[in-house]
């Protein structure tokens, strides 16, 4: 069963991304984006294969615009990898789960 988390204010981003524990896949997103939801299933499975190593948290760029600025998000979807509360990793675009894996150095 996929445990996807929403941050859609910067209370719950700091909670989720910044205070976690293990690394955090964020998928910076809107509704209206036809490419976030091409990507939404292929984030499903990361959360799925790594649950427990990996959390995925989504992002509504709309609803929480202040967290989307602060980290420079110009398109989406852009998914950023967090580590210790810092984004170390990114990948821009609608991609089949093996690339964002690649991109982000997300390793089985």
């Amino acid at each position: 069963m996929t445990s996807i988390t929403h941050a859609d204010d910067p209370v719950s981003f700091d909670r989720e991304v910044l205070q976690s524990e293990i690394p955090v896949v964020v998928d910076f997103w809107a509704d209206w984006c036809g490419p976030c939801h091409m990507v939404a299933p292929e984030l499903e499975e990361l959360a799925d294969l790594h649950q427990g190593t990996v959390k995925v948290v989504k992002v509504d760029v709309d609803a929480n615009q202040s967290v989307a600025d602060r980290y420079g998000i110009r398109g989406i979807p852009t998914v950023l990898l967090f580590e210790a509360g810092r984004p170390v990793a990114s990948s821009v675009g609608a991609k089949r789960r093996p690339a964002i894996e690649a991109e982000l150095g997300i390793v089985a």
